[in-house]
């Protein structure tokens, strides 16, 4: 096993065709892992840095591939523990995704959940958002469409906050025992260890901000096995 190279090897999740049950039972059980290996960390650290460099009333945050919408919950909570107005719009590309989190974050009323690909937004939309957000969305991308999606936060005069894997063996086979033993979803037992595999080194991610056109930015490794990207405006 070959930790050195990003693996190239598609996840079960990126296929077109999967059952809604399966899908189902896949982002509740990472909803489940995130809170137990503390996976919000990033993203909540990364809000945390938002909200000390803005003084803006109402913060629009756009959440690209946001799957089940826990990440949305978690920053809404998050803003609603610090007193700040956040507006959070969701950009995912499966109809499924997209009815799993507008049920799962019904009682969230500053939300708007859209069912496209983000590179479809118009310009006019992209004018409000304030902050980009990813979580678990980049390991997903090959290396020419993450640097695309830099350049287009950047272009867009966006703060983007990356939250995704550290590509570590540790990782790697901590999470494919723990998912071995307690998951029941084919899903996640497969994709859980590959998506460390698709996983990334600081270097790397460096590379791609620093590529991308942003100068205030910084990278950061935060427990357990993540990275989080900053990259201001």
């Amino acid at each position: 096993m070959s930790f050195r190279h990003r693996s190239d090897k598609k996840e079960i999740l990126d296929n077109e065709m999967i059952e809604t049950s399966e899908l189902d039972l896949n982002l509740k059980e990472l909803n489940t892992i995130n809170k137990l290996l503390g996976g919000y960390n990033a993203t909540l650290a990364g809000l945390k840095t938002v909200f000390n460099k803005s003084d803006k009333n109402v913060i629009n945050v756009l959440d690209i591939g946001f799957g089940g919408g826990d990440s949305i919950r978690m920053m809404a909570e998050f803003a609603k523990d610090q007193k700040r107005n956040v507006f959070f719009y969701g950009v995912d590309l499966k109809p499924e995704c997209v009815a799993y989190a507008t049920k799962n974050l019904s009682a969230l009323i500053n939300k708007i959940l859209i069912c496209d690909d983000y590179r479809n937004l118009s310009g006019e939309f992209l004018d409000k958002i304030d902050v980009i957000h990813c979580s678990l969305f980049l390991h997903h991308l090959n290396d020419e469409e993450i640097a695309a999606l830099f350049k287009f936060a950047f272009q867009n005069k966006c703060t983007l906050l990356i939250n995704d894997l550290h590509r570590n063996p540790f990782a790697y086979y901590s999470i494919k025992l723990l998912t071995g033993f307690f998951s029941r979803s084919r899903l996640v037992k497969n994709d859980a260890p590959l998506s460390v595999l698709r996983g990334f080194k600081k270097d790397e991610l460096i590379k791609f901000v620093s590529e991308s056109g942003y100068t205030d930015f910084s990278v950061k490794w935060i427990w357990a096995f993540r990275y989080l990207i900053y990259a201001g405006k």
